[in-house]
């Protein structure tokens, strides 16, 4: 990361796993500001009050903003000597690999010359572990992936009976991705926004993928953004990686 580094957090939430990193860099006097990004302009205020307590003397930035398009940064210190993008959650997965090198390579301009980027993504592993992951025998991500239907109903004017609808997860190993449906029970019409959607029985709605890499094929991805490959942390099963980039000096 560096001395005097800005660090920049998409999708920072309640900056719950980014105090590990802010306690370590905070007592050194690493950093020269931490900008959390969050679409929840309330909540991400809330949380930059509790920052600011408990880190007296950091720069506490919150930018409300939906990080799938460009972000605006605050002005950062004087004293800022590089910029550092922390996102080291799978979120990268849910992208597609055109949008992924879209999205990155919109990091490594953003972050501009000396940056640095820490980026976690989930490893492809066994097809069995991973479709376990994906369709807990509690139901957690059943319920997550039902949700859409929920949110259909209250925000669209849908009229979806979620017991008519089951949850299927698979790995497409072809693709390098698990995808979610939502299954048919049966044949049944589906209203939304007042338009009717016919659905014979087992038919289904992709509503999420979420794409697995290898170490190489992440480090390509990178390249082809503007970033050069630092170094490399994963679990003992090698299951997840967070890696840590360079921007590419032209």
């Amino acid at each position: 990361i560096g001395w005097r580094s800005a660090l920049i957090e998409y999708g920072s939430g309640s900056s719950e796993k980014t105090r590990i990193l802010l306690n370590a860099l905070h007592a050194k006097r690493a950093l020269s500001a931490y900008v959390p990004v969050d679409i929840s302009a309330d909540f991400l205020e809330t949380v930059a009050t509790d920052l600011r307590a408990t880190y007296p003397g950091l720069p506490i930035l919150p930018v409300a903003a939906d990080y799938s398009h460009a972000v605006p940064l605050p002005p950062l210190p004087d004293d800022t000597e590089r910029r550092v993008m922390f996102f080291p959650g799978s979120t990268i997965g849910n992208l597609t690999l055109p949008e992924a090198q879209g999205f990155l390579r919109e990091i490594a301009t953003m972050l501009g010359p000396e940056g640095r980027l820490i980026l976690g993504a989930d490893l492809e592993k066994d097809k069995a572990v991973l479709e376990l992951a994906y369709d807990d025998p509690e139901g957690v991500t059943a319920a997550f992936n039902k949700n859409l239907l929920v949110r259909m109903n209250r925000e669209l004017g849908a009229d979806a009976n979620l017991d008519a609808w089951a949850h299927r997860a698979m790995y497409n190993e072809d693709r390098g991705r698990v995808e979610m449906h939502l299954v048919s029970r049966a044949e049944q019409t589906l209203t939304v926004c007042g338009r009717p959607f016919h659905f014979e029985g087992g038919e289904t709605i992709h509503t999420e993928n979420s794409y697995k890499y290898t170490p190489t094929a992440m480090r390509q991805l990178a390249a082809k953004a503007g970033f050069r490959f630092h170094k490399r942390w994963t679990d003992p099963k090698a299951w997840f990686s967070v890696e840590s980039y360079h921007v590419v000096s032209d």
